[in-house]
């Protein structure tokens, strides 16, 4: 069973935000990897019965996302989630508990025990608006885990998060996947590297794919390269094709291109990662 969607499609007037999408997913950590615009957030908003589907269904364990039994089920953490900064932590939690149903003795519990899980418990007492980003977004998991939800959705949980805070979030993301459906939407593809068990890919609306990393990558295995030139070499080549990565080693350039075909005689196929995979779907050179 799952989360199934089925032929899923979003129609805002002309534009088509989700073209019928269906995917079935169970527990475990999914990576929804797309660049801002590709219809990340409306699809999940669907899955959160936030927005009405224009066409298809999504269901799990066939209670459908309509249903208020199936919220019951959801735990949701939006791109910006509201919160009173005047509160304390543990305030906002007992708060978000009455909201969702909780009688008070196991509201103060399960609030204290989540606030421990997310590493926030000396801060339990202190006002929201002294957090940093990444304690608010800790907190923001914290509310969503309120009800034990089975399925989990995250909306780029750590963007602006500086690298000590997004590496502590995904350790948490990890252990939350082990027995829920978590589902991560994000740009920033080193989040996905780390610890999607599965990932989707979604440009203009479309799933283009899915599936584990190795999966992934193998679409552009044999189109990356690496090559060493003049200046005037690489310029061309950066004209041409699209560039990875780029370096300064005294007079010549260290070059990573992604192209169909070898781009020069000095050029050699490298192993593909998901930041080129992702660089040859989304970049601006992509889309010429």
């Amino acid at each position: 069973m799952g989360l199934i969607l089925d032929r899923v499609t979003k129609h805002y007037g002309p534009k088509i935000a989700c073209d019928r999408i269906s995917l079935t997913l169970r527990p475990g950590v999914y990576g929804l990897l797309g660049a801002n615009g590709a219809g990340k957030t409306t699809l999940m908003r669907m899955m959160c019965g936030v927005l009405a589907p224009t066409s298809g269904t999504i269901a799990y364990e066939g209670i459908d996302v309509s249903h208020e039994d199936y919220r019951d089920a959801l735990g949701y953490l939006p791109q910006d989630f509201g919160y009173y900064p005047e509160f304390s932590a543990l305030d906002f939690m007992l708060y978000i508990a009455t909201l969702k149903g909780l009688p008070k003795p196991r509201a103060l519990e399960k609030s204290r025990e989540l606030l421990e899980l997310v590493s926030l418990e000396k801060e339990a007492n202190k006002k929201i608006k002294t957090f940093s980003g990444g304690m608010k977004q800790r907190l923001g998991i914290a509310q969503a885990m309120l009800n034990d939800p089975r399925i989990l959705i995250l909306d780029e949980p750590t963007a602006g998060l500086d690298p000590k805070e997004r590496v502590r979030f995904r350790n948490l993301i990890s252990r939350l996947g082990a027995d829920r459906i978590v589902l991560l939407s994000t740009h920033i593809v080193s989040d996905v590297e780390h610890i999607a068990d599965l990932i989707l890919v979604m440009k203009d609306g479309q799933l283009i794919h899915q599936g584990t990393l190795e999966e992934i990558i193998r679409t552009i295995q044999g189109k990356v390269w690496e090559c060493t030139v003049p200046q005037a070499s690489a310029d061309v080549l950066c004209d041409k094709h699209l560039v990875v990565n780029l370096r300064q080693e005294g007079a010549d350039v260290f070059l990573r291109l992604v192209c169909e075909e070898k781009p020069g005689d000095s050029a050699v196929p490298v192993q593909a990662t998901l930041e080129d995979l992702y660089l040859y779907y989304f970049s601006e050179v992509s889309e010429r």
